[in-house]
């Protein structure tokens, strides 16, 4: 590890020059490139320093304790060394998990794909409270939203509703949000009190940029209609709608959301992009998914990951066995508690794996 790590720094090292050296500087995309690639570097370097300074500094504080010391000085060198090695064991814990593959995806926005399941009006409804929960968590992380795809119910739930999340990081946070969200709680229009459950299916698929995935207009069929709101009623008379399907795959895509047709085509190319990019995606780890499943699960939109129980007040995560008994702070975006025990499993079975 230490091997790698000094390789590291010293590749760090020649980026610095690199940007200091004034041919590259007046070459302002060759300059970017090298600074983007030094950024990158950044963290690992700064804590590979700080690792080296401790080392040095238990070294030091162990030549001292052999020497004829007071007992006053000699406890107080001692009680250094002895937080040292404690530091000097969390850092070597940050940098192993520095080292590991990072995933291509984590600074990708997202795309949020919410769906009603079983239970009807009341899966829509709480479609709705998801769309919510995460619209409040983007907005404590920094993050913009954008409605992609919207279909609602008469009663303001939504059968499903599709929208874009922009920000730093935005999927490594939210990757594992993918799978069945369970609820449970009474209906308004049930009269005898009787708890119902319901469930909602969320997928969140990194969003693909073109050089991501190349798709040939050959091979898309676009069709236009006039977009229609809850009840069948036409929201406009042009065809501004725009239904897009990748024809070797088949998967489709479609947005009305909009009340341009160029708008709403483009908005249908972002989310038939991230499908496709998800759906080859899927197919390349397909073997290692079935040879070793992480902790914190597949990530399979079948899968069951949390249930919602409103009686109660709680939010269970069933992968990691986490419950919370703050159910109105969750559903208003206080996901981090959560979101960073699936973050800590995940890489805690990396480590493991790595071993």
């Amino acid at each position: 590890m230490l091997g790698k790590l000094q390789a590291i720094e010293d590749k760090y090292d020649q980026l610095s020059e690199l940007l200091s050296d004034p041919g590259v500087i007046n070459n302002q995309s060759e300059w970017q490139r090298h600074a983007k690639a030094q950024a990158k570097l950044t963290h690992v370097v700064a804590n590979f320093r700080k690792y080296k300074e401790v080392v040095k500094g238990i070294e030091d504080t162990k030549d001292m304790l052999k020497e004829k010391l007071e007992p006053d000085l000699k406890e107080m060198v001692q009680l250094e060394f002895e937080e040292l090695k404690q530091r000097e064991a969390q850092l070597v814990e940050e940098l192993r998990l520095l080292l590991l593959p990072k995933d291509p995806n984590d600074e990708k926005n997202v795309i949020v794909e919410i769906r009603g399941g079983a239970g009807g009006e009341e899966a829509a409804l709480f479609a709705a409270s998801l769309l919510r929960m995460y619209t409040r968590y983007a907005e404590r992380q920094g993050w913009r939203t954008e409605l992609l795809e919207a279909s609602a119910t008469d009663i303001g739930g939504f059968k499903e509703v599709i929208f874009l999340i922009e920000g730093d990081g935005a999927y490594s946070r939210l990757k594992y949000e993918s799978g069945v969200h369970r609820v449970q709680r009474v209906p308004d229009t049930e009269a005898n009190g009787r708890i119902h459950t319901s469930t909602v299916t969320v997928a969140v698929l990194p969003e693909a940029e073109e050089v991501d995935i190349e798709i040939n207009t050959n091979d898309l069929k676009v069709d236009t209609f006039c977009a229609g709101g809850a009840g069948g009623q036409h929201v406009n008379k042009t065809e501004s709608a725009v239904r897009i399907t990748h024809l070797p795959t088949g998967i489709i895509a479609q947005c009305q959301d909009e009340k341009s047709q160029m708008k709403n085509r483009d908005k249908a190319m972002r989310v038939l992009r991230a499908r496709i990019l998800e759906q080859a995606q899927a197919a390349a780890h397909a073997e290692v998914a079935d040879a070793r499943k992480s902790q914190v699960g597949t990530g399979d939109r079948s899968e069951r990951i949390r249930t919602y129980n409103f009686p109660q007040g709680r939010v269970t995560d069933h992968r990691v066995g986490v419950t919370l008994h703050k159910l109105d702070m969750v559903l208003e975006g206080d996901l981090d508690d959560i979101i960073n025990v699936l973050i800590n499993t995940a890489q805690a079975e990396k480590l493991k794996e790595a071993e």
